[in-house]
């Protein structure tokens, strides 16, 4: 299912299962069975079953599961703990090769690989006040590449992400104001959709690449939004791309 496609179903979602559900669906797809949702600055109104705080929604081996909530391992998971320190995505591999890692964080990556989940790639989500989330991803396979699947991970997490937020709003409340975006702002959108750079992109529409920041920055400000990938996301949502 490419992006578009998810888009569409997430937005036809009226449940954080079924949502849940379609995210690691698509994450699937490339190799990335194991999924997990936490919130970590805030507590959400909406968990799936047996997910305590800061756990939202968590689909791992079972028995994994099960000593992950026992022990409290979310209390030192490091793809937990550290996400505050990223900006951007980071694979597990590199987090304990380029961070001094303490004994129990060392545990849990190794237990967890151990349980089946390798490859693990986790993505930072920050929203209003402070908040922060995260959505790792991990594969039962050896062979899969977090690395080559980072940069659709990432949109997928983003999109879950905005789409979670509208199920679990109270209601009443009208987080999808009015937005009007230029056809140049929606220009640079879709070509970051693709993938492209601001150079890129300038050159595409003959135009430099400060105008290009220029019309990303205003079309991330219309739209709420403190990154190029969130304020894609939420662009396709609406329906503005």
């Amino acid at each position: 299912m490419d992006l578009f496609s998810f888009v569409e179903c997430a937005n036809q979602t009226q449940s954080l299962k079924a949502l849940f559900d379609l995210l690691v669906s698509c994450a699937s797809e490339v190799g990335f069975t194991e999924v997990a949702y936490g919130a970590l600055t805030f507590a959400e109104p909406l968990r799936l079953p047996g997910c305590p705080p800061p756990l939202v929604a968590m689909k791992v081996p079972p028995d994994w599961c099960q000593r992950y909530l026992e022990r409290k391992y979310y209390e030192v998971d490091p793809a937990v703990r550290r996400t505050p320190m990223f900006a951007g995505p980071f694979l597990w591999d590199e987090l304990a090769k380029e961070h001094q890692l303490q004994p129990c964080e060392q545990r849990v990556l190794r237990e967890a690989r151990e349980a089946g989940l390798k490859n693990g790639v986790s993505v930072p989500l920050f929203g209003p006040s402070g908040r922060i989330s995260v959505i790792s991803f991990a594969s039962r396979f050896d062979d899969a590449d977090p690395q080559r699947n980072v940069k659709h991970l990432k949109v997928l997490a983003w999109q879950f992400h905005i789409a979670f937020a509208e199920i679990a709003r109270p209601s009443g409340s009208d987080s999808n104001a009015k937005v009007s975006l230029s056809e140049r702002e929606k220009d640079c959108l879709q070509w970051v959709a693709e993938g492209k750079s601001s150079w890129e992109i300038g050159k595409i529409l003959n135009v430099s690449e400060n105008t290009v920041n220029f019309h990303v920055k205003n079309a991330m400000r219309k739209l709420g939004t403190a990154s190029r990938t969130h304020g894609l996301v939420k662009a396709i949502r609406l329906g503005l791309h």
